[in-house]
């Protein structure tokens, strides 16, 4: 009688097996198998033969999660990383510091393609694009979150671990993050630390949860080709990390759209204003900009980065709730499910018709109802900024049910070193 397959392949937390590694997947693993299971490997890279340890075996799943720990066959694009913690079972901040940095591009470039394939249904070219100022991949994290110890050592967490691992540097950071004497300082009573590293002014310590009550605002200048401006933002707010991505993402998007004067323009999950101030100085004072944010803070920094643009309205609502749509799908108490089932009322300031529209939502991404609700508008495009190729190629599917098609894609290195990439996909609407 044969074995069945489930216990040929049986696998447990800490057993080593012997493996040739697959292609690269979404996430920062590779893909390799072990009689018939499938292993998520990380420090691997496709082509290699190497032996690999579990780390994650969970009953009833059809994979389970490894590190490589011994090269057998190395790939001729694997280097020595860099940093001494980049290492099985230490820092799960960088994925790829043992291959060379244009391969780490070409393996992001591989996991659009792959993501765009089975979600979308369609075979796109892209190429994964250096950002200005990249010096070999380091030094390019203006913002970061340090974890705190049990005693008091400010550290960087494993990977898929709540583990903090005591690190003396961090090479993909800021140089000026680490001159704050982040590392060296005691800690003892925070649970975590945020350093920034604004564009203009010094960096700044922020701890949680005793520096949560008085948080510093940063200016971030951006000097664009097609635009420049000062923005204030939280030092514990959202702003790009890489000192070279709000202007390379501002003339990629308004590259894309060519704003029109007299053009009506919505920007969706505004942030702190970056993309609706870029469009407000386009579409004049002819035009209209709507820009859509939920988070409080972030609402409070765009309106005063927003000021000097009579043209743009700011919206504090949650997308989805802006547009009216149901809620029933959330989860929460039966009571506040049947409550949310109900339509919500359509913000006023949101327009019937709209000319251009940005979408920077979240990693979740907008999702099925946003996308018809932006398709709705009839916008002559569609601009998304997206920082998961997974989450995009599904809302590349959303849009093309509601009738627009991708018409540009282009992706960006802008977090060196990790698995991350940013898209930016232009849409259109498609003929009848």
């Amino acid at each position: 009688m044969s074995t069945p397959p489930t216990a040929a392949a049986a696998l447990a937390t800490g057993d080593v097996v012997e493996v040739e590694v697959g292609p690269v997947a979404h996430g920062g693993f590779c893909v390799a198998r072990h009689e018939g299971r499938v292993v998520f490997v990380r420090h691997a890279l496709p082509g290699e033969r190497i032996r690999a340890q579990i780390t994650e075996a969970r009953e009833g799943h059809r994979f389970v999660r490894a590190d490589c720990i011994e090269v057998l066959e190395p790939s001729p694009q694997r280097v020595t990383p860099p940093c001494p913690y980049a290492a099985p079972g230490l820092c799960g901040g960088c994925d790829f510091q043992h291959a060379d940095l244009g391969y780490q591009r070409d393996l992001k470039a591989s996991v659009v393609r792959e993501q765009f394939s089975r979600l979308a249904k369609l075979d796109v070219e892209v190429s994964v694009e250096p950002l200005p100022g990249d010096r070999d991949g380091l030094g390019w994290r203006t913002r970061v979150e340090f974890a705190v110890d049990e005693t008091g050592r400010a550290g960087l967490r494993g990977s898929r671990s709540h583990e903090i691992i005591a690190v003396d540097s961090c090479l993909i950071a800021d140089p000026r993050v680490l001159a704050t004497g982040v590392l060296t300082q005691d800690w003892s009573g925070e649970s975590a630390v945020d350093v920034a590293a604004p564009s203009e002014g010094e960096a700044v310590m922020v701890s949680v949860p005793s520096g949560e009550a008085d948080v510093p605002v940063l200016t971030e200048r951006v000097a664009a080709q097609s635009f420049s401006g000062a923005f204030e933002v939280s030092a514990r707010g959202f702003w790009q990390v890489h000192p070279g991505a709000a202007a390379t993402f501002v003339d990629t998007v308004t590259g894309m759209l060519a704003p029109q004067p007299g053009e009506t323009a919505l920007d969706l999950y505004a942030g702190v204003g970056l993309f609706a101030a870029a469009l407000a100085q386009r579409v004049g004072e002819s035009g209209k900009v709507v820009a859509v944010e939920s988070d409080t803070g972030a609402v409070a920094s765009a309106a005063g980065n927003l000021a000097a643009y009579p043209s743009v309205a700011m919206v504090r609502a949650r997308v989805d709730d802006a547009f009216g749509v149901p809620r029933a799908h959330r989860s929460g108490p039966a009571r506040n499910r049947a409550q949310r089932s109900r339509k919500l009322r359509r913000h006023p300031l949101l327009p019937l018709r709209a000319d251009l529209v940005v979408l920077d939502p979240p990693r979740t991404g907008a999702g099925r109802d946003v996308a018809a609700q932006v398709a709705a508008l009839r916008p002559r495009a569609i601009a998304y900024v997206a920082c998961d190729p997974a989450a995009l190629a599904r809302d590349t599917a959303f849009l093309a049910e509601a009738g627009y098609h991708l018409a540009e894609l282009r992706a960006f290195d802008a977090f060196p070193m990790t698995h991350h990439v940013e898209c930016i996909a232009l849409f259109e609407r498609t003929s009848a």
